[in-house]
Parts: C-alpha cells; structure tokens; sequence
C-alpha cells in the first residue's frame, strides 16, 4: 500500500510526504521536457477569459515573475502576455530550451511578449536586471517539495533568503510600486488538526502557522518563515505595497504538459493504481491553478488590494480529490472508492518515512478555511472541483503519465 501525502498549502500539498510513493506538491523535480501546444492551452483558459476581461492591466511597464517555469506561473505569463503586457521572466537558465520553450509559445502568440533573464534565489542583487523598469514583481519562485535530507538548506534558505533578495532588489528599483508575493495556506496551518483550534474552527487570513519546525513539516515552516520575512521588510519602507496570496493545494493542467509540480504526482498515484485499495481522509483545501493566476491578477492590479488572501475553491480530502475522476475516469483507471482506516494508516506509517503525528493530525480531520476576502476584494470565482480534476487527469494521459490504461 502506497499513501500519498496531503497537504498544507500552497501551491499545494506538501506534507504528506513519503509512504511508500510519497506525493507532495512542488518546484523540485523534472517530470517533462516538450511544450504544450498553444491551441490546447487557449482553450483550456476560456473559463477564466470572461473574468480575466473585467480586470483594467495597464501595458505601458513591464512586469517581472520570478520562477518563470513553474506550474503556478506559466498560467499567469499567459494571461499577462494576453493582456498585452511585457513580461520579464527570471529563471535559472534562459539557454534551456526545454524549459522555456513553452513560454517562448506563449510570446510568440502575442500580443504582449516574454523577455528572459538569468536569476538566482540564492544570490543578492541577480534580479535587478530582471527588474528594471518593472512597476509590478510576482514573487512565485520558492522550493516545494518534501523529499529533502537537509531542510535548512533545500526549503528554509531558498524560501527564506530567496524572498529577501527579491524584495530587498525591489526596494533598490525605484520603478516597483507593488510586490504580489506567492506564499501558502501552508503560512497559515501545518496539520488539517489546526483547523479546529482556529476561530470557530475556521482559518482564516488572520491566522499564522504556529506549529510547523524544522523537525515537523520543515515545508510549512519555510513558507511561514518567507512570508514573515516579507511583512518586516514591506513594513520597513514605503515605496511598494505587499499583497500576498494563500493558496492551497494547486491542482489543474499545466502550461507545460509535464510540469514540475508535485500535485501531479498526487495525481498521478491516483490514477495509476497506486491506490486502488483505498486512500485515507485527510483532510486539505485545493485550487485550480487558473482561478489562482486570476488572484494574482487581481492582487496586482486591483488598487486597494492589501493583505493576505486565502485562494482556496473546496474543503476537501484524498479519498474525495480521486473519488472526482470516477464519473469520466473510473471505468477505465484503478481510482480510490473507500477510505483507509486511520488505525492501518497510524501502523504503517513508520515504515513508509511518515511520521505517526502527521497521522493523527490529518487524517480523518476535516479541512475548513475561509475564502470570502478573495472573493469579495478580489472578485475571485472558483470552477468546480470535477472539472480542474478532469483537465488535469485528461492533459497527463495524454501526456503519457500512465503507461497503460489502469482496470479497477
């Protein structure tokens, strides 16, 4: 038996970590190389067209996301080089066609266009070329995985000192004058048990991680330290506004038809027989990556966008998450039907690399967050689950991520 790994936060999953198969959801690990085609993304993008043409994107200045390749920011470069909008893209190598190519697509499709700049999280001062001129930076670029040996160094220094090099940059760039900061809901709990300790057992934007350490969901704990880190030092100037989004688990198909996400390993172990047995109910929020590029439109350039925001679409869980790909899917693929007792999942544990805590913390708790003030500031609609959940699941097959149709 395999159990993935549920999660808290932000892009998306992360902490459910290893058994035996583990899934989390992040920016480590190559999964693919080839572009999707242009055709297919547009019209995967049209639900979110009508919402994205209420939004005024001004044109006239560039605008800069870092983590340019990944999962999260492939949607929003569309959607601002459909706006017309120049954008700067700062990744690690702009050489690396395999990375980029979809990007390029995506500029060569106008009417706006993808300028490519070498960054690094690591290094002080590697984005003020990237910057220059730009009014507007998307901070998305952050480690998400929870496969690492060393936490300080593979989650909390890159989080950590990656967000102050960003901003620290943006305060040395006199034509920044908004800083849209991809952070978690992951900054906001550690354990779906966290729900009910917080107001009326909701969490709400109020709400900080308390829990999260190097030792217990060293993931969490980077996001809630970065996202720290950006409060002090937007609060120690006034030349840009902070706005932060909190999204949850990040689910729905990539710009690239392999990302490096790790929600579609989830995924992935949901469809390919991994957990036909059953997978237990732990509980966790998710989004569509669209609606979540929509929130990061809005948190720019809506303005009096302030704070932080929980982008969340659906309360939900593992066994739910597969049970949404049974009405198209579950004929053809080995997908959960029932829930794994907490007891079997508390007893395999150590073997499988998780912790019995994780256990008792999140399975069989339900997840609760509120979604309101990304609703109401933001404008925010969410699709249905079944719907980001069939995308995804349609774009992997045919992207090749399951060797052979799975029989339940």
């Amino acid at each position: 038996m395999a159990l993935p790994c549920a999660v808290g936060g932000a892009e998306g999953l992360g902490a459910f970590g290893g058994m035996v198969g583990a899934f989390g959801h992040g920016a480590g690990r190559r999964l693919g190389e080839q572009s999707q085609p242009l055709h297919f993304l547009q019209a995967l993008a049209m639900n979110t067209a009508a919402s994205a043409a209420t939004l005024t994107i001004p044109t006239q200045a560039p605008v800069l996301v870092t983590g340019a390749t990944g999962y999260v920011a492939g949607w929003l470069v569309q959607r601002l080089v459909q706006a017309g909008v120049t954008v700067h893209a700062a990744v690690r190598d702009p050489q690396d066609g395999r990375k980029v190519a979809h990007l390029q697509a995506l500029s060569d499709a106008g009417p706006g266009r993808v300028r490519f700049f070498a960054a690094d999280l690591m290094q002080p001062g590697s984005y003020a070329q990237a910057m220059e001129g730009c009014e507007v930076v998307f901070h998305t670029a952050s480690p998400f995985t929870t496969h690492v040996k060393d936490p300080q160094r593979e989650l909390i220094d890159p989080a950590l000192l990656g967000t102050r090099n960003v901003l620290e940059q943006a305060s040395h760039t006199p034509s920044v004058r908004r800083v849209v900061l991809t952070s978690s809901c992951a900054a906001i709990y550690t354990d779906a048990a966290d729900c009910a300790a917080a107001p009326g057992g909701v969490l709400t934007e109020a709400v900080w991680n308390t829990t999260a350490s190097l030792e217990h969901q060293p993931y969490s704990y980077s996001k809630t330290l970065a996202e720290r880190e950006a409060w002090r030092l937007a609060e120690g100037q006034s030349q840009w506004r902070l706005v932060v989004v909190n999204p949850s688990l990040v689910i729905g198909p990539g710009t690239n038809p392999r990302p490096t996400s790790e929600s579609f390993n989830i995924v992935r172990q949901l469809g390919d027989g991994t957990l036909k047995a059953g997978a237990p109910r732990a509980g966790f929020g998710v989004v569509d990556v669209r609606d979540l590029a929509q929130a990061h439109l809005a948190a720019a350039f809506i303005p009096g966008a302030e704070g932080r925001h929980i982008v969340s679409g659906h309360n939900t869980d593992l066994l739910a998450l597969g049970q949404s790909l049974l009405p198209r899917f579950g004929e053809r693929y080995a997908l959960p039907r029932r829930a794994l007792p907490k007891w079997l999942v508390w007893l395999v544990a150590p073997l499988s690399g998780l912790t019995r805590k994780f256990v008792a913390r999140n399975v069989d708790h339900p997840w609760r967050a509120d979604n309101s003030k990304g609703r109401q500031a933001l404008g925010l609609h969410y699709r249905p689950l079944q719907e980001s959940m069939d995308d995804m699941f349609s774009q992997m097959i045919e992207a090749g991520y399951f060797k052979k149709t799975q029989q339940p």
